[in-house]
């Protein structure tokens, strides 16, 4: 994927493997949260995987219902706590985008989270 083809908010197929310990497995739905101006500088990019186990959801995590626009099979949970980097060559596919009120507890979060 080139990075016009990777935009911030959108969501990705993303392979997560090899993993070690308690990272991500698998093929699995991610959140870009890397600005789109970082992303023309890097081959790497930042985002924070979804899961579909709603009990695994934990303070601070946020729910994303299907919708047209993010095109999830599945009402998801965002793990703002594993902010990753990878490869663009993990990304398979795009799926979607969030909406603006996903947008923002996004973006509230990473404020919270890098107390900026």
């Amino acid at each position: 994927m080139t990075e016009s083809e990777i935009k911030f908010g959108e969501l990705f197929l993303v392979d997560f493997s090899p993993s070690f310990g308690h990272e991500y497995q698998g093929k699995r739905p991610a959140l870009v949260i890397e600005s789109d101006r970082q992303i023309k500088k890097s081959n790497l990019i930042t985002i924070l995987p979804l899961t579909s186990n709603l009990d695994n959801k934990i303070d601070d995590d946020i729910f994303i219902k299907i919708d047209k626009d993010n095109r999830l099979k599945f009402d998801s949970i965002i793990k703002v706590y594993n902010i990753v980097s990878y490869d663009r060559l993990r990304f398979i596919n795009k799926i979607g985008k969030i909406d603006q009120e996903i947008y923002k507890k996004v973006k509230d979060y990473l404020l919270k989270h890098f107390d900026l």
